[in-house]
């Protein structure tokens, strides 16, 4: 890779632009794992900041998070019984299951994509 430079008033100023990167399309699970890797992976952000991969890495891990969050609460839904006939008789204890699914796949997509 050649380094080219520009003139800034008297100095040379090299010209650091990605070229060809991809837009940030990333969510909530990509901005939780761009701050795990600037609090506690120092060496990997600087890596993947200065190869250019860094966007395409939070992409990714915002993709398959959200991905392995739908699969995950659709088995554990199934797994537990929890049924659209329970949300037409009981709409607070489908909420209240819902809800607890969603909270312990949240905690495992965590664990397994973010903090890894």
């Amino acid at each position: 890779m050649e380094i080219t430079y520009r003139k800034h008033e008297d100095f040379c100023v090299p010209n650091l632009l990605m070229h060809g990167s991809e837009p940030a399309a990333y969510g909530r699970f990509g901005r939780m794992r761009l701050k795990y890797l600037k609090e506690h992976r120092r060496g990997t952000y600087t890596t993947l900041k200065t190869s250019g991969q860094l966007t395409h890495h939070l992409n990714e891990i915002d993709r398959e998070a959200n991905q392995m969050l739908r699969l995950l609460i659709e088995q554990m839904a199934q797994a537990q019984g929890i049924t659209e006939q329970l949300k037409a008789e009981d709409q607070v204890a489908w909420v209240g299951a819902v809800n607890c699914i969603r909270s312990a796949v949240e905690e495992i997509v965590l664990n397994e994509l973010i903090c890894c």
